[in-house]
This record gives C-alpha cells, structure tokens and sequence, in this order.
C-alpha cells in the first residue's frame, strides 16, 4: 500500500544521494541532512516489520480466543429419573426411557426415546444408580452404540428384599454418539425418580 511506495522512494532517493557522494564531493554541504534520511529509512522499514509481525500475531491470538469460547460455549449436563415401580422382566433387552428430567444443559439427552447423542467431540463421564426387588435377578448395562460398556448384575435371592447398586465411566465420544440404558431380558429393576437415576456430563471438548 501506501508505505512501500513510499519506502521505495526513500531507497531510491538514498541509492542517488550515495552516488552523487562519490561523483561531486563539492556538493557535500547541500546534502549534509542525507545521511540523517537513511537512518530514519532503515529505522522506518524496522518499524513497518515489527507491525506487520504483531499484526500477524494478534490476529492468531485472536482466532485461538474465538476457538476457546466456541469450545466453553458448549456446555452438556443431565441428570434423569425412571419412575413407574415395576419395570420388567421383558423378553428382550429394553432401553429404559428416564421420563423425569431433572437437568438437561445443552438437550442432548431425549426424554421420549431414553438416548443421549453427543453434541460435541468429548470426554464425557456417565454414572446410574437403581433400585431393585430381590425376587427377580438385576442386569441393567450402559450401552454405547449397541455396545457394552459397564453395567450391573444382581442374581435372584429370596432372603433378600431389596437391592440396590450402580456404576459409571468415562467416555471418549464422537459427534453424534449414542449413549444409553437397557435392561437385560427377563431380569427387572424398580422405577423411582430418586433412586433408579441416570447422568452425564462432558468433562471437555477433543
């Protein structure tokens, strides 16, 4: 732009001044200030690199801020409650649909099917807790995209009226990731929304 034209005209006007020093000593004293010119020359060029240089790094600065706050603004919390009493024994594996929301930062987990789909890219952590009738045997797992991840197991007592147990993991998640609840054909749990819970949270972003 406009500095290096005028950059380029300060070299050209320096580069004459140096020649006619040679050739004509008797003009010495009309170009005393010269000398003066190229030094304001070489400090201006400094100066236009050092600019161009924290220019540059400002602007990455700020494209590193503009990432950070994209990653801070997404935010994913929730917290779930199956209530109903009895829930099973069915004869095939079920995904329990916790109906009562207690928090749900960020919507990502659906009230009506019982699944949480990753908004983001993330290490997320995910704990559940139920309650359950001795009579019948507990099998009760996390499941992330049709695979086992952790889960609980209780076998049938009759000495035993009630039990109650739970587990949880971290998760690395991909976009788009499915996370949920199924119970175990033919075993059973009892719904209720302060015990028998499920929740995630995502711990960062990847």
């Amino acid at each position: 732009g406009h500095p290096s034209l005028f950059l380029a005209a300060l070299v050209l006007f320096c580069g004459l001044t140096s020649a006619q020093d040679v050739v004509a000593e008797d003009t010495v004293d009309t170009q005393s200030c010269f000398p003066d010119m190229c030094k304001f020359l070489k400090e201006f060029g400094a100066m236009t690199e050092k600019q161009s240089s924290m220019e540059a790094r400002l602007k990455e600065a700020e494209t590193q801020i503009t990432e950070l706050k994209k990653k801070d603004a997404t935010k994913v919390a929730f917290t779930v409650g199956l209530g109903g009493g009895q829930v099973g024994p069915f004869s095939t594996a079920t995904t329990l649909i916790y109906k009562t929301v207690k928090t749900n930062v960020g919507n990502a987990y659906n009230p009506v099917t019982g699944i949480f789909a990753a908004p983001v890219t993330g290490i997320y952590y995910f704990t559940f807790s139920y309650h359950a009738g001795g009579e019948h045997p507990v099998s009760l797992n996390l499941i992330k995209n049709n695979e086992v991840v952790v889960g609980v197991h209780d076998h049938r007592s009759s000495g035993d009226g009630a039990d109650n147990g739970g587990n949880s993991a971290f998760l690395q998640l991909q976009q788009g990731d499915q996370v949920y609840m199924q119970l175990v054909a033919n075993t059973h749990l009892y719904g209720h929304i302060a015990v028998t819970t499920f929740s995630g949270v995502l711990l960062y972003q990847l």
